[in-house]
Formats: structure tokens, C-alpha cells, sequence
């Protein structure tokens, strides 16, 4: 854990950080899911009120169906995010970062059972509290973890400019240098940008300011 967050690398060597959610925050969207399933159960015996025991039957099988099946479809297919979870920016995940799959998935919301054991699941809640990464009893057994999901973060845009060609090819990896100098150019001061534009002379041929703006002409013509 670092500052509160959790260090991931997946194994294709991308590195998350992933914030694990508290139990208040996770109380709050069960609260939301289990608000829905009853009022849908409420809907569901007012359609099959007059059916008789036929109805019964079907709706006893849609209450044991919609309990246990409405998570795990939520988390395999809608990335790891029942309604509630979705509500208050938490998401479902493997241990190692990547999403749920069936297992995973029926495996955690199965061991409901033992975490509201021996009443309000005051088992699942005394095993997040001594967890560093707040995981109830279903999320040790199955591997899984919930935290926040990340919002992408806002690329801000190049400042306009006449593009102008590349004088050589250049490699992706500096071509992508280039365009994210100028995304990033309004957190720097203008002295470090004069001083970045007389590093690149060899790419311009001039120093300071002219050699920054010849290189943001560039930048555009790399985004057009």
C-alpha cells in the first residue's frame, strides 16, 4: 500500500493504482442493490398475484434467480459494477487487477452467506476492518478485491499553430515526446520551455523561443 492506494502490475507489465473501498461506501451500494432487487420482487408479485400456485412457483424461482444471479451478471458482463457499485464509483476486481469472471465472481457473492454470519454480516465487516485492502470473506476466498474506479484522466488539447512538416522521420516514441511537450506546455514556465526548445536544436536548427515554436508547428502537423 502506498499512500492508501494499492501497487499493481498486471502481468502484461502495466502498473495500477487501485484505491480499495471502505466498508461505508460499500454498505451504501448494497443498500442501492437491495433496494431494486424488492422493488422489483414488488413488481413481480403484483404481476403473478392472481396466478395461483403456478405463480407461486414462478416467483419463488425468480426470487432465488434474481438474489443470486443479478451480481455475478452485473460483475462478469458491465465490468465488475452492479447499479450500486456503478452509483458510488466502485468497481469488482481479480487480485491482480484484472476483471471478475464467472468463478471469481459466483464465488464471492456465494460466500455472502458466511460474511452475514452470525447476523447483518457483521463477519464480512469485521474481516474488512482487519484487511489492509478491506476485503470481506467472499473477496479472500475468491480473490478479488473491490476499489474506486479510476476516471481517465483529461488530455488537455496542443495550442494551435500552422503545421509544419517533419525535417526527418522521427520515432514514434519521440514523436509522442513531441505532442505531449505541447499538451502540457501551460504547467511549465516559459524559461524551462525556452530551455527545452534550445535542447532540441538539432531537430529545428534555432535555440530558445523560435526553436519552441518551430517545434510546436511540428506538433501540430504530427496531430493532423
Amino acid at each position: 500500500m502506498l499512500d492508501g492506494r494499492l501497487s499493481l502490475t498486471t502481468p502484461e507489465g502495466v502498473r495500477l493504482l487501485l484505491t480499495p473501498a471502505g466498508p461505508a461506501t460499500r454498505a451504501w451500494a448494497w443498500a442501492i442493490d437491495f433496494a431494486l432487487w424488492l422493488g422489483f420482487l414488488m413488481l413481480l408479485g403484483f404481476a403473478l398475484k392472481s396466478g395461483g400456485k403456478v405463480s407461486q412457483g414462478i416467483y419463488l424461482a425468480l426470487l432465488f434467480a434474481s438474489y443470486w444471479g443479478y451480481p455475478i451478471v452485473c460483475e462478469v458482463y458491465f465490468g465488475g459494477r452492479t447499479v450500486g457499485k456503478r452509483a458510488l464509483g466502485i468497481e469488482v476486481l481479480r487480485a491482480d487487477g484484472l476483471p471478475v469472471g464467472w468463478r471469481e465472481s459466483a464465488l464471492r457473492n456465494l460466500l455472502l452467506v458466511a460474511d452475514f454470519l452470525p447476523m447483518f454480516y457483521l463477519a464480512g465487516l469485521v474481516s474488512m476492518l482487519y484487511d489492509s485492502q478491506f476485503r470481506r470473506l467472499g473477496d479472500i476466498v475468491a480473490g478479488t478485491q473491490v476499489v474506486y474506479r479510476e476516471k481517465p484522466p483529461i488530455r488537455a488539447s496542443a495550442s494551435k499553430a500552422e503545421p509544419l512538416p517533419l525535417p526527418f522521420p522521427l520515432t514514434p516514441e519521440q514523436q509522442r515526446t513531441l505532442a505531449d511537450l505541447f499538451e502540457r506546455e501551460g504547467h511549465l514556465p516559459p524559461g524551462r520551455l525556452a530551455e527545452l526548445g534550445s535542447i532540441a536544436e538539432a531537430l529545428t536548427g534555432q535555440t530558445g523561443d523560435e526553436s519552441l515554436e518551430r517545434m510546436r508547428r511540428y506538433a501540430a502537423g504530427l496531430l493532423q
